[in-house]
């Protein structure tokens, strides 16, 4: 009876460790992706400007009012939270 209940055990014990292990690499494969992309749009940031330099103001006010957007929606967001 000990037996068929430790051998349960190890059963549950190896479906834990299954599934912590998916979920460990489904995060690294998020990561992977969303660096993949983060390269991506520096590669062309980098093209655009060599091809136009007037872009690099550009996109540095564009970066700039998406940081601003986005510290402001945070905010809010904390706000709601608060609520």
């Amino acid at each position: 009876m000990a037996e068929s209940e430790s051998q349960e055990g190890n059963y549950d014990d190896r479906g834990k460790k299954a599934e912590n292990f998916k979920m460990g690499m489904e995060e690294l494969l998020e990561k992977m992706e969303e660096l993949a992309v983060h390269v991506t749009w520096m590669t062309f940031d980098n093209i655009a400007i060599q091809t136009n330099p007037d872009l690099l103001c550009v996109m540095q006010h564009l970066e700039d009012a998406y940081l601003l957007c986005k510290e402001q929606m945070e905010k809010k967001w904390q706000e709601v939270l608060m609520e």
